[in-house]
């Protein structure tokens, strides 16, 4: 949203139907002085390129070299995540789960989009997709795969469905070769992907084992 839109009143064919109704709902308040769009823009601004899932990674990297704090973490996210100063709305009350070789954590909100905003940013179009909120859920292992993550049959794969009241950060795996790397340089080996489970850290030579793709829904038949 924001000024860069066109607020004109043709229609917006290439918007979903929640999308559109936005899209009007801002060009009526925004014609009648309730809201500006530069605020507008200045807020999505923020949580898509200076939160981003930059919080969340320095929480992951903190985790992956300090123990007590990832004992904190595992324990109480919400008080842990707080001491790094990553608070807000949508990030009152958080769980960190922990992958390991034998278990692979994923997260999803079924009944809308729960998600914490103060560690990942904005929530990724396909995050709130049916598809993927739908089938993620029964056939966790077949929609993973369609984010280019293969698991082997031997690991387990535990699926957390978000609320308005409990949202969920996944600490991915600590890639091995960074014994010696400081929180900066692990932090970059970690991505928005990574932390929702649908992913996994970048190796230290910067290949990520898995990604987003490009073309088509995840999750979709």
């Amino acid at each position: 949203m924001g000024s860069d839109h066109d607020h004109g009143h043709g229609p917006d064919n290439h918007l979903q139907p929640i999308e559109a109704r936005v899209r009007a709902l801002e060009t009526i308040l925004t014609e009648k002085g309730l809201i500006d769009p530069a605020a507008i823009d200045a807020i999505v601004d923020t949580y898509q390129n200076e939160v981003g899932p930059r919080n969340g990674a320095a929480v992951v990297a903190r985790a992956w070299t300090d123990p007590d704090f990832a004992a904190w973490l595992a324990d109480d996210a919400t008080a842990a995540i707080a001491s790094l100063d990553f608070v807000g709305r949508q990030g009152e009350h958080m769980q960190a789960v922990f992958n390991t070789p034998d278990e692979h954590n994923v997260v999803v909100c079924t009944l809308c989009s729960c998600y914490p905003w103060p560690v990942l940013g904005l929530p990724p179009v396909w995050y709130k997709s049916p598809p993927y909120r739908s089938r993620v859920v029964i056939e966790p292992r077949a929609v993973l795969a369609e984010f280019g993550l293969e698991l082997p049959e031997s690991t387990s794969i535990r699926v957390w469905d978000s609320t308005a009241e409990l949202r969920y950060l996944v600490i991915p795996t600590r890639p091995q070769g960074t014994d010696d790397w400081s929180e900066d340089e692990l932090a970059s080996l970690v991505s928005r992907d990574s932390m929702i489970g649908t992913g996994v850290a970048a190796d230290p030579d910067g290949t990520e084992a898995a990604a987003t793709p490009t073309a088509g829904t995840p999750g979709t038949p």
